[in-house]
């Protein structure tokens, strides 16, 4: 019966499984056709960008899944469930581990060979029409330099010493060196941790840059709002006539038959290129203002506020429950030979105090992490959207509804995908110990005296210092805090990472306070656009 019940909750986790996945391979779908340039879209970048942007998403669901099933093997009462003896958690252990593996090589696949392939093999397409063999020899010739990249990444992470001296004989260190233990020393696997951790490095700088933004963007556009579309048609035709005024004004000295001077004329081509832009403008304009579509995101508009108003208020506990957490690692953990690793929690912070409460009642406190980790995911995609794809101060390309380049998709995907990786630390330092050990509760005994022990009980949570716990393997460590720690040099620059998401953050914060309202065709009609069209209005408006 035992076993029936636990094959049936096995199963019912399958189908939830397979849902979730068609779920998100539906979001995907409808997401890149959103943003998909009508004109210039492709078979092979489309699903390109659908199967990226899905092992983005598949990836980030991973840390909620790996801290269930460490949770689910324990009663409520400290005790192991009876299916789960020592040889059925390891393999449980064993199958999250390989499931990281598995998707981080994917990623590894995505971002060294398909996606540098794919994105060269359009330029190529877009540079000479000539025959597909051609093209795909100058596409594999550039994506050559990233699978070297990606070999030497594997060679450094295979003969990476891991063993740091310790000068200062730390005892946190000395714990930290027994978890680490369990994790094991293959070097095939090391190498992959390595190269994993590489690029979660640069999907923290992409964090840095566009989520920390993405956070303060998103809530306070979604409270603002946009101006009207009427009130912005008005300005624009107003625009016009004084452009056409001015253009008439420079025009009227040439009706003697003089020529215009090299100054007039090049103000002639500025007045021109201003009058098609705006023009441009009055049919978008035009085109929103009779859309259902406008009006029905106008009905909704109280909806936005709010949702807005709760968005804010994650990211201000995200921000808070950061700062703590970092304060606590900079103040009490061993330091940066260590990576500023910690175990147990000094410095409490709104996100733990709250995680307790919550698993009270289950699946409440799966359902807050679940959101944390998608309100991280969506913020990233929010921030690309508002920022576009730049490289240092060169804007390469614009996410814009119905009008993106195939290349800038690409670039969208491959950012997600290196953010993604960056979200399991995140949540760790949002969380430290619910990260490690979930809702686990544990029950040791303790000798009192050589007569009596005394059974003790309490949340793997809650409890400070747990390396007695540990060592009688009461409370079982994620495999996403292992992998987070295996090099302690990245866990080191992750903590400077975090302290400059929160400066960014607070920095966007001040200017979208600062900023006005958006236009309501915002990134829609540029005078530096490079792929636009007169003739193509946006789906969505019509």
């Amino acid at each position: 019966a035992k076993m029936a019940a636990a094959t049936s909750d096995l199963l019912t986790g399958w189908c939830l499984f397979g849902l979730a996945l068609l779920a998100i391979l539906i979001f995907c779908w409808v997401y890149v056709r959103k943003y998909q340039s009508r004109r210039e879209s492709e078979v092979i970048s489309t699903v390109t960008a659908i199967f990226a942007l899905a092992v983005a998403l598949i990836s980030s669901a991973l840390l909620p899944v790996d801290i269930f099933l460490v949770s689910y093997m324990k009663n409520q009462n400290g005790t192991f469930k009876d299916w789960a003896d020592a040889n059925v958690s390891r393999q449980i252990e064993d199958t999250v581990l390989y499931g990281y593996y598995t998707l981080y090589s994917i990623i590894l696949f995505c971002v060294f060979l398909w996606i540098p392939f794919v994105y060269f093999y359009y330029e190529e397409k877009e540079e000479d029409d000539g025959n597909t063999c051609s093209q795909v020899k100058t596409a594999l010739k550039y994506t050559l330099g990233f699978i070297t990249i990606c070999a030497v990444l594997l060679l450094i992470g295979a003969f990476v010493p891991l063993d740091i001296p310790n000068k200062k004989n730390s005892t946190e260190w000395e714990k930290v060196k027994l978890l680490f233990e369990e994790f094991g020393s293959s070097h095939g696997l090391t190498a992959l941790s390595f190269s994993i951790s590489s690029l979660t490095v640069i999907g923290m700088l992409a964090a840095i840059t566009y989520t920390a933004y993405g956070m303060s963007a998103l809530p306070l556009n979604l409270i603002k709002g946009t101006t009207s579309a009427a009130y912005e048609r008005l300005e624009n035709t107003e625009d016009i006539e004084e452009v056409e005024q001015r253009l008439l004004r420079i025009k009227s000295k040439c009706r003697d038959g003089r020529p215009l001077s090299s100054r007039d004329r090049r103000a002639v081509q500025q007045l021109e290129e201003k009058l098609r832009t705006l023009r441009r403008r009055e049919r978008h304009l035009e085109s929103i203002e009779k859309s259902w579509w406008m009006k029905f995101c106008e009905a909704i508009r109280p909806l936005k506020i709010v949702w807005g108003v709760f968005f804010i208020i994650v990211a201000l506990l995200f921000t808070v429950s950061l700062f703590l957490s970092n304060l606590d690692k900079a103040l009490h953990s061993a330091g940066f030979d260590s990576g500023f690793i910690i175990l147990g929690t000094n410095l409490t912070n709104p996100l733990n105090m709250l995680l307790p409460v919550l698993q009270t009642v289950f699946p409440l406190d799966y359902i807050l992490i679940t959101t944390i980790v998608m309100y991280f995911i969506f913020t990233s995609m929010a921030g690309i959207r508002n920022m576009g794809i730049w490289f240092f101060w060169i804007r390469l390309y614009k996410i814009r509804r119905g009008k993106t380049r195939p290349q800038a998709l690409l670039f969208l995907c491959m950012i997600l995908l290196l953010i993604v990786l960056h979200t399991s630390y995140m949540i760790y330092s949002l969380a430290p110990q619910y990260v490690m050990y979930g809702s686990q509760k544990y029950l040791v005994q303790v000798r009192c005296n050589p007569f009596f022990f005394l059974k003790k009980k309490g949340s793997c949570l809650l409890y400070q210092k747990l390396l007695f716990a540990l060592l009688l393997d009461q409370c079982i460590v994620t495999r996403t805090y292992l992998f987070l720690h295996k090099f302690w040099f990245f866990s080191a620059a992750y903590y400077f990472g975090n302290w400059a998401f929160i400066v960014v953050f607070l920095i966007g914060l001040i200017v979208s306070c600062c900023k006005g309202k958006k236009s309501i065709i915002e990134g829609e009609v540029d005078e530096d656009d490079s792929d636009m069209s007169d003739d193509e209005l946006s789906v969505y408006y019509r």
